[in-house]
């Protein structure tokens, strides 16, 4: 008879409802990603107009300035390379103990941040805290330092070191939000301790991860103190800027491409100590 359904449509039926209801979300799903891409494309073509990245007369002297500049400070000038001493050793000393002294403190405070790890009471505060090292510009940390402690390489490893903390500690949040479980949970379930769990499952997934960030951040706190150097902590970076206001294009371009090599040092010894770890990781 017409309109009764028979035992054998009714899963049919079900079955046409199921796949009609999966593609209606899909399309729903589809149509979101699509609003928020416009919404996205929009805020970036507006920020970019705003900023003039899309005026062209802008750019109507840019390209024969630099070159200008380029032909200036050819060939790079070497001559004073003998004064560049103290100022190199400033900035590798700045960048060195910046960078060991933000991982110290970003090590417990990335762990207390860890969703995974400490309750929300102790890791919101602590979030926060991370948030707002971060945030403040490295460049306002050294000035803020600088009327601290006064001029010289100590404010400048002050500054890199907080600026640090803020980013090592949201690195180390998530590395260990995101170690595997089961490895640490095997092991308990054979009655190993919790330091047991820590030394042979969890240190072993995030070391390798952690000295990619903390050289990456080596080589960026290596950048950064030639910044910090503008507002009186010393180092390449007041050569430069030195450089630049005398208009010794030459020796400027020379200074950078002595910091140039020195993080590509950094980017070489990365690498190796971090083969060296992965292989040592492999044989235990």
């Amino acid at each position: 008879m017409t309109g009764v359904i028979t035992p054998h449509a009714a899963p049919a039926t079900a079955t046409r409802v199921a796949v009609e209801g999966v593609l209606a979300a899909s399309r729903h799903r589809h149509r979101r990603r699509l609003v928020q891409t416009t919404f996205g494309l929009i805020a970036v073509l507006f920020a970019c107009g705003y900023a003039g990245v899309l005026d062209p007369a802008r750019y109507a002297d840019a390209i024969p300035t630099i070159l200008q500049l380029l032909t200036d400070a050819m060939p790079p000038d070497f001559s004073r390379w003998r004064d560049w001493g103290r100022p190199l050793l400033e900035t590798l000393s700045m960048s060195v103990a910046g960078t060991a002294l933000g991982l110290a403190l970003a090590l417990p405070l990335g762990a207390l941040a860890a969703r995974n790890i400490a309750p929300n009471w102790i890791g919101s505060p602590v979030r926060l805290l991370l948030n707002t090292c971060r945030s403040i510009p490295t460049l306002v940390w050294g000035i803020l330092y600088v009327a601290a402690v006064g001029f010289g390489p100590l404010p400048g490893v002050l500054a890199l070191a907080s600026h640090s903390i803020g980013m090592l500690g949201k690195f180390c949040a998530e590395i260990l939000e995101h170690v595997d479980p089961a490895p640490g949970d095997a092991l308990r379930s054979q009655g190993v301790s919790r330091l047991g769990v820590l030394r042979f499952s969890v240190w072993p997934q995030i070391l390798p991860r952690l000295m990619d960030v903390a050289v990456y951040r080596w080589e960026h706190n290596l950048r950064a103190a030639t910044t910090v150097g503008v507002v009186g902590a010393g180092g390449l970076g007041l050569e430069i800027i030195t450089a630049f206001h005398l208009f010794e294009y030459r020796e400027a371009l020379a200074l950078i491409l002595v910091l140039l090599g020195l993080v590509s040092l950094i980017n070489l010894a990365g690498a190796f100590v971090r083969g060296r770890l992965i292989n040592a990781g492999m044989r235990e």
